[in-house]
């Protein structure tokens, strides 16, 4: 197994990210299979490598990292480099598989978006860095893939509408805030009487559906969070009279404020959003649990001893505990493991023993 040195392979990974072009390639999705990346059924790669992965990783999202974030293309590299370095191996195979960003983040983590949308362990294994070096890596970590914003999908829900407001158009050159999540509706902005599944949420950043209707002149419009400083970059591209879409991830603000997100408009147009799903910090699931029936061993004997197994868990449970009972005080537990429970009968009288087990899963799994 090869060992990484911490300061040596961060240094290596920071400098190969930070040494990408301003503007990278963005290969299409599924054609990110880099020669240099070994391919074999192995959990090692070498300092070489985890380089060529990283680059690769790095030249592929970095655009799309500053414009959907905002975040310097170089910045945000130099921080991923120390996640390469302790990554395990098979993990970063995959992730330069995955044909979106967010996918490819919890790939590098050995996660995996189920049918549902949300985030779900897909594998945990030994990574090639003893657990000093990832402990050394991750301190210089500025933003660490444990710490992912889960991504939950909703039936797409209008939001805002503009050509069904008294405000009307978004005039040239000016901005437009509205409201993403926890409205009680949307008709003030054009859109549903319903609350669209968004009440009492914790989002960071919503996903969206924006459409351009019939601007006046050619152009573009700008997405960006309410009360940060309009970044110089384009949502959305449109010519005189278009009609264009484009899926967003909107950042909010955090603590949430009175909007949650602005429209800048460089021409004269009417505006559509949609909600289609949220991110949100992960949120721990509450194991479901149940007991099995009971195992009895009735009548046991003065000065007997008996042992009572418990039926087995249901498929697809997992026991957590063994659960043990005698019918008198006099009867003491003696041993108590893996669903079995032994006593012996110090009562005048004969007396039963029962054995049951808690058994759990997570839901949905």
């Amino acid at each position: 197994m090869i060992r990484l040195r911490p300061r040596r392979s961060v240094a290596l990974l920071a400098l190969a990210c930070a040494a990408l072009a301003p503007v990278a390639f963005a290969a299409p999705p599924g054609e990110i299979s880099p020669a240099s990346v070994p391919t074999a059924a192995s959990n090692t790669l070498s300092v070489t490598a985890r380089t060529a992965a990283a680059k690769e990783f790095a030249g592929r999202w970095g655009p799309y990292v500053a414009k959907t974030y905002g975040v310097d293309m170089r910045t945000w590299a130099r921080r991923m480099a120390p996640t390469f370095v302790r990554a395990d191996a098979d993990n970063i195979r995959t992730a330069l598989a995955k044909p979106t960003f967010e996918e490819a983040s919890l790939a590098l983590d050995g996660q995996v978006l189920d049918a549902a949308g949300k985030a779900t362990i897909a594998r945990l294994k030994s990574t090639p860095m003893s657990s000093q070096a990832v402990r050394s890596a991750s301190a210089t970590l500025l933003g660490s893939l444990n710490s992912d914003l889960v991504y939950t999908p909703v039936a797409p829900c209008r939001i805002v509408d503009t050509r069904s407001t008294a405000a009307g158009v978004i005039a040239a050159n000016s901005t437009r805030s509205f409201v993403g999540i926890n409205a009680s509706n949307f008709t003030g902005q054009g859109g549903s009487a319903t609350n669209c599944g968004t009440s009492g949420l914790n989002a960071t950043a919503l996903a969206l559906n924006v459409t351009a209707v019939s601007p006046s002149i050619a152009g573009y419009a700008t997405v960006y969070p309410y009360g940060t400083t309009q970044p110089g970059t384009a949502s959305i591209n449109y010519a005189a009279g278009e009609v264009v879409n484009n899926g967003i991830i909107a950042q909010i603000p955090n603590p949430l404020s009175s909007f949650d997100f602005t429209i800048y408009s460089f021409a004269q147009a009417h505006y559509v959003v949609d909600i289609v799903g949220y991110f949100a910090p992960p949120v721990a699931t509450a194991l479901q649990c149940q007991d099995t029936a009971n195992t009895t061993v009735a009548n046991i004997a003065v000065g007997g001893t008996a042992n009572a197994t418990a039926p087995a868990c249901a498929s697809g449970y997992t026991q957590t505990a063994t659960n043990c009972e005698t019918s008198s005080w006099s009867m003491p537990i003696v041993f108590s493991h893996a669903g079995t429970c032994s006593a012996k009968n110090n009562d005048s009288t004969p007396q039963d023993l029962r054995a049951s087990r808690t058994c759990c899963r997570v839901p949905g799994r």
